[in-house]
């Protein structure tokens, strides 16, 4: 018979060996659950990972061994990526790391306001070391050559004349002509640009007596003298454009360069060239005009000249506007010189004269002559714009063109008797393009780039 106690014995390690064979099932199952449920988190990356359910979960053995609940499986995708450093140019210096903590202070940009963008030149141009007036080579070079009584003058026409195709002067100038051809060609260039109220000038049907403007025209006396007016300075003739119903004659214009200007007047403008002035450098305009002819001619050099080396080598731009408040009229660049496009400086006039102004009449004559005059016979309209434009080109020359910014007052009509008998009346068509001032853009604005598109 076998022993009681024994067979209880044999029974005890047999028992164990299931338990432990059992808690070994219970940890691979478990082991196996967790890879499970860390693939199906990483199988979608935009998907949140989701806890499995009470219901998902495999069921714990009564007698296994409890997980601890404070060690959790790490997800796959829950291990952070390392982050890698900044990239670093090795050709170049690592930046010393700042040790003032204070931040720098930089001064303020100047404010300009709201003005377009070429107005602030003007600021500009005061701080430039382009612009100091001692470096202006051509001041104080104007050559002193007093008015004379015209009687006592010679052969010494005078202008504004009668430019009406087929007109004539009486004074007899001989061989003297004037220059015809374009002044560039003869080295000439422009050194100033003003202009008078009215014109100087008298061109039949353009600008004369039969004008009209906002304060009325001059008479023509009997041999077309005209009378002082009543205004602080002398006015010529007007054209024949002003329209007091239309309102581009009467709107008002806002002037910011140009000073005492009204839309609708007429004005003559004048573009001295002389081939002595400054031609090509920052001292090339000037105010007065005279510094700008006789820059480079002494009054030594001045008196070896023959009258036609004068009238060859001076001369004047003339040109007669109607001024309008009407940017289809808009023209960027009158400085320049005479406006030539399509009819514009196409019918011209050229004759010796001199020098004008109020100080002149026909008592007492100019003695800066015989100059050449080119004028154009047609009168033409021309938006405020175009002067206002030319006044700020004109604020931005090395020189002072402050005393030119306003309209002078026009020497009475030159008598018959000191105009001279060379007028050459050929029609000259220097149209570049065929036509009239393009149309621009119709909606008002103080740009000048936006006027010119």
């Amino acid at each position: 018979m076998s022993d009681p106690h024994n067979s209880t014995k044999d029974e005890e390690p047999s028992k164990l060996k299931t338990m432990v064979g059992v808690l070994s099932l219970s940890t691979v199952g478990l082991l196996i659950a967790t890879i499970v449920l860390a693939t199906n988190q990483g199988s979608t990356d935009s998907s949140p990972a989701i806890a499995p359910t009470p219901a998902e979960t495999a069921p714990t053995p009564v007698d296994a061994v409890p997980t601890p609940v404070d060690v959790a499986p790490t997800p796959v995708d829950a291990v952070p990526t390392p982050v890698p450093e900044k990239l670093v140019d090795p050709t170049t210096e690592p930046a010393e790391e700042a040790t003032d903590p204070t931040p720098a202070v930089t001064e303020p940009c100047p404010v300009y306001g709201p003005l377009p963008e070429e107005f602030s030149f003007l600021e500009l141009k005061s701080e430039s070391s382009f612009y100091d007036v001692e470096d202006n080579v051509c001041a104080g070079s104007k050559l002193a050559l007093a008015n004379k009584l015209c009687a006592d003058l010679g052969v010494q026409p005078q202008a504004g004349a009668n430019v009406t195709k087929g007109y004539v002067g009486n004074m007899d100038m001989g061989a003297i002509v004037p220059n015809t051809k374009p002044y560039f060609q003869s080295s000439m260039c422009p050194v100033n640009v003003h202009w008078h109220l009215g014109s100087e000038h008298y061109s039949v049907g353009e600008f004369d007596e039969n004008g009209a403007g906002p304060h009325g025209n001059q008479p023509r006396p009997d041999w077309a003298n005209r009378d002082l007016a009543e205004t602080e300075i002398r006015d010529g003739f007007r054209c024949h454009h002003y329209d007091a119903t239309d309102a581009k004659f009467t709107a008002p214009y806002d002037w910011k360069h140009c000073v005492g200007m009204e839309v609708g007047e007429t004005y003559e403008v004048h573009w001295p060239h002389s081939s002595a002035g400054a031609c090509g450098t920052v001292n090339q305009y000037q105010s007065p005009f005279y510094d700008g002819v006789f820059c480079n001619l002494d009054m030594a050099t001045f008196s070896t000249l023959g009258a036609q080396d004068i009238a060859s080598n001076v001369g004047v731009h003339g040109q007669v506007f109607t001024i309008v408040n009407d940017e289809s009229y808009f023209y960027s660049d009158m400085i320049r010189g005479m406006v030539t496009d399509g009819e514009m400086g196409s019918d011209v006039t050229y004759y010796t004269g001199s020098t004008t102004g109020t100080s002149r009449d026909n008592e007492m004559c100019s003695s800066y002559a015989p100059i050449t005059w080119q004028v154009d016979r047609k009168c033409h309209m021309i938006s405020a714009s175009s002067f206002d434009k030319m006044c700020y080109d004109m604020k931005m020359q090395r020189d002072d063109m402050s005393d030119d910014l306003h309209a002078h007052g026009s020497r009475e009509l030159v008598h018959d008797d000191y105009a001279a008998n060379n007028h050459v009346y050929e029609k000259e068509s220097r149209a570049s393009t065929g036509g009239a001032v393009a149309p621009v853009s119709e909606s008002v604005s103080s740009s000048f780039l936006d006027l010119k598109a």
